[in-house]
């Protein structure tokens, strides 16, 4: 007894509750797990063996071998063979504008002249200055013959008429830069000048592009240059005439490659008689570089790539069911892929010709898993793709 005179509670009257308790807890953590298995063999596992064997619908396509002609592809840009912004090289007001904004004009056509002022008359002056030279210097050598002058003042009239015919040449010259000719013959673009408007030396007044022959410059991976050489056919598209490609040659290789991009610029011309090709133009270039081959094609659709390696998905028959019907199932199968060729890719290895292929559906396969063939509608294998409103 404590010293308050309260008995002390024994601890043998406490075990009865807490093993009551405890028996408590464990029949509820039992009805609880019991529930859970009885749902999940009831209800889950059948709807869960349901969902693994129901069959996924799938389209397929036949692996067959077509002619395949290896081919660098790139994107280029037009430029004229000859091309230049003109300008006059002297300053002065535009006195007469000779030809009309796309004209075509012939080699050494006189575009634009600037207002003369008064060079006519100095060269005028400049003229007779070395007209009166040339007629001292013969009457001197005449005097001469007879030993009435030295030659010291032979020597001199000849320098003299010299520095004359040099000084009307200069003047010559200034005259001929307040004219604008056509260097070469060619296209026209838009004047940028008027009439009466004063220009400063080198101001540009009017482009012009030789456009018979165009240049396409592009630019390939260093490891398309061994299959590259000058002359090789090169074609060309280009979206402003659908379905029109253009046939050119490769016209040369630069000497260097882009130490940024390990890419080298290739040029090749194209002739254009017709004048459809523009400096500016960007155009898809093809060149076939190498010997035409047979290879395997399939949809790029039907492969699946993977860090670890590309796959494709074969269809496989193991046996038939009740109702006669093949029982089908997908095979993963690894492969080894060549170029790309509008819609299909080509396969190296991995497949024989006459394999079935799941083209669609096979995100939701894996090894074994049982299939049924819906072919009526099939992904695209043109081996050329146009846009439907070509």
């Amino acid at each position: 007894m404590n010293a308050d005179g309260r008995g002390t509670v024994r601890p043998r009257k406490l075990v009865l509750p807490l093993v009551i308790l405890v028996l408590c807890v464990a029949a509820v953590l039992g009805l609880i797990y019991g529930w859970q298995q009885f749902v999940a063999k009831k209800f889950i596992a059948p709807m869960m063996k349901a969902m693994a064997t129901a069959p996924q619908t799938v389209s397929t396509t036949l692996a067959a071998a077509s002619p395949w002609q290896s081919r660098t592809q790139a994107l280029g840009s037009v430029r004229a063979v000859r091309g230049a912004d003109l300008a006059a090289q002297a300053a002065g007001v535009v006195d007469h504008i000779h030809v009309d904004s796309g004209a075509e004009v012939p080699s050494g056509t006189v575009l634009l002249t600037l207002k003369a002022n008064d060079d006519p008359a100095k060269l005028a002056q400049l003229q007779a200055q070395a007209e009166l030279a040339a007629i001292t210097l013969r009457r001197d050598q005449e005097q001469l013959a007879a030993q009435a002058i030295s030659q010291a003042t032979v020597d001199a009239d000849a320098s003299n008429l010299k520095s004359a015919r040099a000084q009307v040449a200069a003047q010559q010259a200034l005259i001929e830069e307040k004219t604008v000719r056509a260097p070469f013959a060619g296209r026209l673009g838009l004047r940028q000048v008027d009439e009466g408007q004063y220009l400063a030396a080198g101001t540009t007044v009017v482009t012009l592009q030789a456009l018979d022959t165009v240049y396409v410059d592009f630019y390939v991976p260093q490891q398309a240059l061994g299959r590259l050489k000058v002359g090789q056919a090169v074609g060309a598209t280009i979206d402003t005439y659908p379905g029109m490609r253009f046939a050119g040659s490769l016209t040369s290789i630069n000497s260097k490659v882009d130490a940024a991009s390990r890419n080298v610029q290739v040029r090749a011309s194209f002739a254009n008689p017709e004048r459809r090709l523009l400096p500016g133009m960007y155009a898809n270039v093809d060149i076939d570089d190498g010997e035409p081959t047979s290879q395997i094609t399939l949809p790029q659709t039907a492969i699946t790539y993977n860090p670890y390696g590309n796959t494709v998905y074969l269809v496989q028959k193991n046996g038939s069911d009740d109702k006669g019907n093949p029982h089908l199932t997908a095979l993963q199968r690894f492969v080894k892929l060549g170029g790309t060729r509008g819609d299909q890719v080509a396969v190296t290895s991995g497949l024989q010709a006459g394999d079935e292929v799941i083209t669609a559906g096979q995100m939701k396969l894996r090894n074994g898993s049982p299939i049924v063939i819906n072919n009526s509608i099939v992904p695209s294998d043109d081996a050329h793709p146009t846009p439907p409103n070509e």
